[in-house]
């Protein structure tokens, strides 16, 4: 059906340094910070676009955070300093699928919906979901149909009837001119 599933989810983002004793300002990409960022919890820093932690740099553990402006303030182990802080500056934080907490009954990680096919409730076959972008206002998939022409679909309430990952489908209830576009 679609990707295999990940190891690792990015949860957050390492903008800079703050202050002078190795604490770094995260941007949380994940709807459960406070999950992600409590004391104990163990990161992986990567880089680019990979998905995977990267091989020649430590795990780092979470030993402190608290919220700061839109994201966190987090002290890691092993980050005392503001030079320490700085060699972690553009880093991805990763970490394990198995150490995440399932979704709710209401949720689903993204990754999840690549490769569903995305059909009318009339059953008629719109195309393959191939990216998500998460954008303000609304996320949006970007469905793909048989001569691979894109389609971008708002991932909102007002236009998903259903989501059945077991089936590999999502049924959507699109306005009109949508598909036209």
């Amino acid at each position: 059906m679609g990707r295999p599933d990940p190891e690792f989810l990015v949860v957050g983002y390492c903008t800079k340094p703050h202050g002078t004793k190795g604490e770094v300002v995260v941007q949380s990409l994940t709807d459960h910070p406070e999950s992600s960022f409590a004391p104990g919890v163990i990161l992986y820093p990567g880089a680019g676009d990979s998905g995977a932690p990267d091989p020649d740099q430590p795990p780092l553990r979470v030993e402190e955070a608290r919220p700061f402006k839109k994201g966190y303030l987090v002290r890691f182990g092993g980050v005392d300093t503001r030079d320490r802080a700085e060699r972690v500056r553009g880093w991805d934080l990763l970490r394990s699928v198995d150490d995440l907490e399932p979704p709710g009954d209401d949720e689903l990680f993204y990754h999840e919906l690549l490769g569903l096919e995305v059909v009318t409730e009339s059953g008629r076959s719109i195309g393959t979901v191939r990216e998500v972008f998460e954008l303000h206002p609304a996320d949006l998939l970007d469905v793909r149909d048989e001569v691979g022409r894109s389609i971008m679909v708002p991932f909102v309430l007002d236009y998903i009837v259903e989501v059945d990952l077991d089936a590999g489908r999502l049924v959507l209830d699109p306005p009109e001119g949508l598909l036209d576009l």
